[in-house]
């Protein structure tokens, strides 16, 4: 299979990067356009078809991705537009706020199109990634869900949910990293260097993490493995509700959620 990535910057080169080292694409299938040279010469040191501006490639690519601005989407769509003439050719999107309704406008008729969030994850290939389209079939469904899968775990959901994951996950991670501050902020003024408390937070929460899913558990069943009637642990969590924090979550959340 062939892909075309156009736009080389942060989320189209953690993605490129990530499909080289895959399975699905051999490196030399996956082209990647963009218009600065020095940033395409790191494509080129893993064996990827790198190219400054030339969308040749679109016509033989069973894969067309979108990784560009969302302000430079409709312009670039309809701009190659008439290349786009393989039979099957998916055409994809990351660009945030642009609906599958604009993107099928913008080109050819008979393209199977996708609307894709990932997360900044995806950049260590641990993304949360959610796909939705208009016009897919079960098996373009599931090309896909293996393709994302390579890049961390890939979900199928309506576009009307794309507001609602974004805020959970894509804007989450900020969140997540907000905590992992707070937590070392406070282990710091319990006395542990910050370098440690950064390493035992992160470990702490990687294994939460294992434990959810390696036991298909609800956190609260978790919980209550390690809060012992009158124990510091219960103590810790109903200062923390006190202070709001579950509050907190849902309102950030729900603030992030602008669909």
């Amino acid at each position: 299979m062939k892909i075309t990535i156009l736009g080389g910057g942060n989320m189209g080169g953690a993605m490129a990067k990530g499909l080289a080292s895959g399975t699905i694409f051999l490196p030399q299938n996956i082209t990647v356009v963009d218009t600065c040279e020095v940033k395409l010469e790191e494509f080129r040191k893993l064996g990827i078809n790198a190219v400054l501006g030339n969308y040749d490639s679109l016509v033989d690519a069973d894969i067309v991705l979108f990784a560009l601005k969302p302000w430079l989407i409709k312009a670039t769509a309809e701009e190659v537009g008439d290349r786009l003439t393989k039979d099957g050719q998916i055409v994809i999107s990351i660009a945030a706020g642009i609906t599958l309704n604009e993107l099928e406008s913008w080109l050819p008729s008979n393209k199977v199109v996708y609307r894709v969030i990932p997360n900044t994850a995806i950049a260590v290939k641990q993304s949360m990634t959610f796909i939705a389209s208009n016009n897919s079939t079960a098996d373009k469904d599931q090309l896909l869900l293996n393709i994302f899968g390579e890049l961390g775990k890939a979900l199928v959901v309506e576009e009307k949910l794309f507001s609602a994951v974004t805020a959970l996950s894509s804007c989450g991670i900020a969140y997540a990293f907000r905590y992992i501050r707070a937590a070392m902020e406070g282990g710091v003024e319990m006395g542990i260097f910050p370098d440690q408390a950064k390493e035992i937070v992160a470990q702490t929460l990687r294994g939460a993490i294992e434990l959810l899913e390696a036991n298909n558990s609800h956190p609260e069943q978790e919980i209550d493995k390690v809060t012992t009637p009158g124990g510091i642990t219960i103590k810790g969590l109903n200062e923390m509700e006190h202070a709001g924090f579950t509050s907190a979550v849902i309102k950030g959340l729900k603030a992030s959620n602008i669909g």
